[in-house]
């Protein structure tokens, strides 16, 4: 069985910890209580592979700065959370989220995932933001972002909705197992040229194809 330890970070209250509930329980949260750390699993079937997903929950809250990385070794794939109708949570994927994730876990892909996007369908809620000079971007601006960032994808998904959970986390294994295997095909490389390297230290679901990660609201 394929094993991949993920783990989701990004500011608070933006949906990190409804979105993991959602996916494994089925559920939305009736209440929000700030996460301190949390774990969550599941079993789901990704390109015909059975795979055990291990979702670490963070506290996105800055007294937890210095506990945080302690979750990050042996991760293999971040979501690097954000909520499309909080512009600051965004600007913190760049200034706070990457660099943190890259300092402690270089080389490891991440996706970054916009929350809450069944506002995208919420006329009202799209009019207030308009009516506060803060109109939502457009998936296109921030998958553009994404790749600038250097992010494995950019993915959207409403815990609320229960919408693109399923697409955002057989990608996730998707991103998780292809660095896996570039890393063992990189490491055999080094061995042939006779260089050393050393690392530094439910429910089922099936996929056999990738998506968009568009936010479909059925």
């Amino acid at each position: 069985m394929n094993n991949i330890k993920c783990v989701v970070v990004g500011d608070g209250a933006v949906g990190k910890t409804s979105m993991l509930i959602a996916y494994t329980e089925g559920r939305f949260p009736a209440d929000y209580v700030p996460t301190v750390f949390d774990n969550y699993e599941t079993n789901l079937v990704v390109d015909n592979k059975e795979t055990y997903l291990g979702l670490w929950d963070t506290a996105g809250q800055e007294e937890y700065t210095r506990l945080r990385p302690l979750s990050y070794p042996q991760t293999q794939v971040f979501l690097v959370c954000f909520a499309i109708n909080s512009p600051v949570s965004f600007k913190h994927v760049e200034t706070k989220w990457r660099p943190e994730i890259m300092h402690h876990s270089p080389g490891v892909p991440f996706i970054i995932v916009g929350t809450k996007c069944d506002i995208r369908t919420d006329r009202k809620v799209v009019e207030a933001l308009e009516a506060k000079g803060k109109p939502l971007k457009s998936f296109e601006y921030y998958s553009e972002e994404a790749t600038r960032l250097g992010a494995h994808t950019y993915m959207e998904c409403s815990a609320l909705k229960m919408a693109g959970l399923d697409a955002l986390f057989q990608e996730a294994v998707r991103a998780a197992t292809r660095s896996k295997v570039h890393s063992a095909a990189a490491t055999r490389s080094s061995t042939r040229r006779g260089i050393s390297t050393r690392s530094t230290g439910s429910k089922s679901k099936a996929s056999t194809s990738g998506g968009g990660g568009g936010c479909v609201l059925l």
